[in-house]
């Protein structure tokens, strides 16, 4: 799917450390859908755990890992996000909004079914 817009709440040009920051960004679809994502750097999450004495980070929105907050970068991982039906940007959008949009009970079912799918070709 085609991204109409891409628009920064924060100016590109007021980020400190392009290397190791995040920043919100706002996406507008062909369709219409408007998506809000964060955008981070490695480092940034590096610096996150370090900074709250963690190992990893927990499980929540993931954010679009880009090299550097560089326009050129942006663009490039939300057009690759974007790409077929935007299933996964609305994906990502979707489980930040509310997580009771995602049918954990059709996820339980293809879980089976994909185990039951390995024990038949386990057997031939």
């Amino acid at each position: 799917m085609k991204v109409k817009k891409i628009e920064y709440p924060t100016a590109l040009s007021k980020i400190v450390d392009i290397h190791d920051n995040n920043i919100d960004v706002f996406i507008e679809l062909e369709d219409g859908t408007h998506i809000t994502v964060v955008v981070s750097t490695p480092l940034n999450l590096l610096s996150y755990m370090n900074k709250e004495n963690i190992n990893f980070i927990s499980a929540t929105q993931p954010d679009i890992i880009v090299k550097s907050l560089t326009q050129e970068n942006i663009e490039q991982a939300v057009e690759n996000y974007a790409e077929g039906d935007a299933f996964w940007l609305k994906l990502l959008f979707v489980a930040h909004v509310d997580r009771e949009f995602i049918d954990m009970d059709r996820i339980e079912q293809c879980f089976k079914r994909i185990k039951r799918d390995n024990q038949e070709i386990e057997l031939s």
